[in-house]
């Protein structure tokens, strides 16, 4: 890919993972986010609201060859959800006008599968129309299918992988969500999540198309329960006795994704499981 230039929509954690191995890869990288001063060095940074019409008109003059959309909520409102998802891919697409990049990755969530009750899913699953926030994101995904350009939508499951994050944080007081009744997660390190888009860019610069669809998740969806209790045990906490209801577990639903697609496309996990994911965060934090 080098030479190739690659816009990044709402340039966060992912995003700037993304581009710092792009740059290492001799590409040129803009990113756009609202506030550019956490950007590095080496990144055509861009100050930019993509959930406000008009803001991203800059796109077209760029003429990327591709383009990747990480893009987030303004708010944890349905309102917020609406403007960063649907609002943020409408005007990506208006700002690039006639241009067509050779391929736009999509960062998207499981959540918008229909499936509530712990059964499996893939890329062919049946999506929701209830929850509101998913059907933001949904939107999203049309718009984009239904631009005249190559594209692919990765549905992520829950991105982990920041020291010290909540859930580490939680479970190290010794709060652990109940064992009943059953609530299925899935979820991806942040360096696969960022590989993984990598990865679908290389292949497009290769010649090999990606699938319109990917579930973005490791290989071992896993009762919330049973990641928690396993982590207090390698943080060497006990229970406290006072349980916490799973994040979400009523208004999403609960699901098992196959990442057999993924597989499929060549990409190895650097983290396949939540045991390999966290135990090397507790290994940085412990400095091991």
């Amino acid at each position: 890919m080098k030479g190739a230039s690659v816009l990044i929509i709402g340039c966060g954690d992912i995003g700037t993972r993304l581009g710092l191995t792009l740059l290492g890869e001799g590409c040129e990288v803009t990113a756009v986010r609202r506030n550019v001063e956490r950007l590095p060095a080496g990144f055509d940074a861009r100050a930019a609201d993509y959930t406000r019409p008009g803001s991203l008109d800059f796109a077209a003059a760029l003429r990327p060859d591709f383009v990747v959309a990480t893009c987030n909520p303004f708010d944890r409102s349905e309102a917020g959800y609406r403007a960063g998802f649907g609002g943020g891919m409408r005007n990506l697409l208006a700002g690039l006008g006639d241009h067509r990049p050779r391929h736009i990755v999509m960062a998207g969530s499981t959540r918008v599968f229909a499936e509530r009750d712990g059964g499996w899913v893939d890329e062919l699953s049946p999506l929701t129309r209830e929850d509101p926030w998913a059907q933001a994101i949904i939107e999203a995904e049309e718009l984009l299918r239904a631009a005249a350009t190559d594209a692919t939508v990765v549905r992520f499951g829950g991105i982990y992988g920041i020291p010290g994050g909540r859930l580490l944080a939680r479970v190290s007081r010794g709060e652990l969500c109940p064992a009943e009744p059953v609530s299925y997660t899935n979820r991806i390190h942040r360096e696969d999540c960022s590989g993984f888009i990598g990865h679908l860019l290389r292949m497009s610069a290769a010649g090999r198309k990606p699938a319109p669809v990917y579930v973005g998740v490791d290989d071992a969806p896993a009762p919330r329960y049973e990641v928690e209790s396993w982590l207090a045990q390698q943080l060497g906490v006990q229970a406290t006795g006072e349980r916490h209801e799973p994040t979400r577990h009523n208004r999403a639903g609960h699901r098992r994704c196959r990442n057999t697609a993924l597989r499929a496309s060549g990409y190895q996990l650097l983290y396949p499981d939540y045991r390999a994911g966290y135990g090397a965060l507790i290994g940085q934090a412990r400095g091991t």
